[in-house]
């Protein structure tokens, strides 16, 4: 089984980058939740050192040099001197490679930019001439999408590409977020990130980021991401190169991380290789210390109950001064011990790490003010608790708590209808029997 925690009150605290969490709190009065924004991202999934930046930034950049793809759309974005032909040229690259795989791509790349040299080109086609050499590249509405915007540059813009990733997104159909990113850094040297799905697994992995990539949240944690590395300099540069990473090294399966140029960033690298070591002395029979969930960042940012860690093979008395000692901490006041409960273990599998909560509750008579400079707290109410950025695991203890409060209530309304109770066979006229009852034999007179 995994490390240990003991907890105990149904006041929340948030939870920091080495925290586990626990509890509840039963039968006390609890103040109105404060107004809670969403957690911020821990320190560990940002890029918060401007040296390790630069440090990042040089490295990619000189592996991208030396390393990277001779692609045609990227000779193109080198040697095209008209800015509106650049545009064009990573535009279409970037449309075509949408779902489909570099490989692929080039020939019809190739084709098209013959038949298709420059904006005004691409505009007097027709639809079937369009379909007709897009054919076998699948998605057709890319196509399309295209031509029309292609069009539209043409005699609405007086064929000028717009020259931000704002207006690009704004002003083309077709064009998206990173579409729009990719052609302003690329062709006119904005310095704006961008973000797919190879940048999306370089950053997570960089930084070591578990939580579901697909939501808005984390897309925008990463866009922010994206835009604080971009290299001034070299923009274009700089977002060619972590795509060109998340597709050749950085990859979904089997990732070449030996051959990372920037694997001594990567804190998902630092990970494994703690969880291979950790392996290696368990094979030996070296144990460490118990190493804290916190430590992959796990629970950073959510509101946790007050626990502390637990060392092996403690009893129950021992586990009650170690909380009592902690809560007496956090309350500001003695907690007597008569009060703490034990209401049993939960047992939380974080990843690979299977986490045992202890569980206590405590009941808190009257007011208690928390030091919130010590630690950001605040009281909550059930319905505050469930609304409230809180783990599974939290959930899991309130739970307990709550089974445990209704099978206590459950006993003392049955021994109160054991005292008051009336012969089986005795009922007021006209209630109905129970299918129980109505098949019990008569207690005998």
């Amino acid at each position: 089984m995994g490390p240990l925690r003991a907890a105990a009150a149904r006041g929340l605290r948030r939870g920091g980058g080495r925290r586990a969490a626990s509890a509840a709190r039963e039968g006390s009065k609890a103040s109105a939740a404060c107004g809670g924004r969403p957690a911020p991202p821990s320190a560990l999934h940002l890029f918060g050192d401007p040296a390790e930046v630069e440090a990042l930034r040089g490295s990619l950049l000189a592996w991208y040099d030396k390393c990277k793809r001779d692609l045609p759309w990227r000779a193109l974005a080198v040697t095209e001197k008209d800015v509106n032909r650049r545009a064009y040229a990573v535009w279409v690259s970037e449309i075509m490679l949408q779902q489909t795989q570099v490989a692929t791509v080039i020939d019809y790349y190739n084709r098209w930019m013959q038949k298709w040299p420059t904006l005004q080109a691409l505009a007097e086609a027709s639809l079937e001439e369009v379909n007709e050499l897009w054919a076998g590249l699948g998605y057709y509405s890319r196509g399309k999408r295209l031509q029309e915007a292609a069009r539209k540059v043409v005699s609405e813009l007086a064929g000028q590409m717009p020259r931000t990733a704002e207006d690009l997104q704004k002003l083309l159909p077709g064009v998206g977020r990173y579409t729009a990113g990719a052609i302003a850094s690329i062709s006119y040297g904005q310095a704006t990130g961008v973000v797919d799905g190879n940048v999306i697994r370089v950053l997570c992995r960089l930084r070591c980021i578990g939580a579901d990539p697909s939501s808005p949240a984390v897309i925008d944690r990463l866009w922010a991401m994206a835009n604080a590395l971009v290299d001034g300099s070299r923009p274009g540069d700089f977002n060619q190169a972590l795509m060109e990473l998340g597709a050749t090294v950085c990859t979904p399966k089997a990732p070449l991380c030996g051959e990372c140029p920037v694997k001594q960033h990567c804190r998902a690298r630092l990970r494994v290789e703690k969880e291979l070591a950790l392996a290696s002395q368990k094979l030996l029979g070296k144990l460490p210390a118990v190493p804290d969930v916190e430590d992959c960042g796990l629970l950073a940012g959510l509101w946790e109950f007050p626990s502390v860690p637990l060392a092996p093979g403690l009893q129950q008395e021992q586990q009650r001064e170690v909380l009592l000692d902690h809560l007496q901490a956090w309350t500001g006041q003695p907690v007597p011990a008569g009060s703490l409960r034990f209401i049993g273990e939960v047992v939380h599998i974080f990843s690979h790490i299977h986490q045992t909560y202890v569980v206590y509750s405590l009941s808190l008579d009257g007011d208690v003010t928390l030091d919130l400079a010590s630690c950001p707290s605040r009281w909550v109410t059930e319905e505050e608790f469930r609304a409230s950025a809180v783990s599974t695991a939290m959930k899991k203890v309130l739970r307990a708590c709550e089974r445990q409060r209704g099978e206590e209530s459950g006993r003392a309304k049955g021994s109160k209808r054991k005292r008051g109770a009336k012969p089986v066979g005795s009922t007021r006229p006209g209630t109905q029997l129970s299918l129980r009852t109505f098949l019990r034999a008569p207690n005998p007179p």
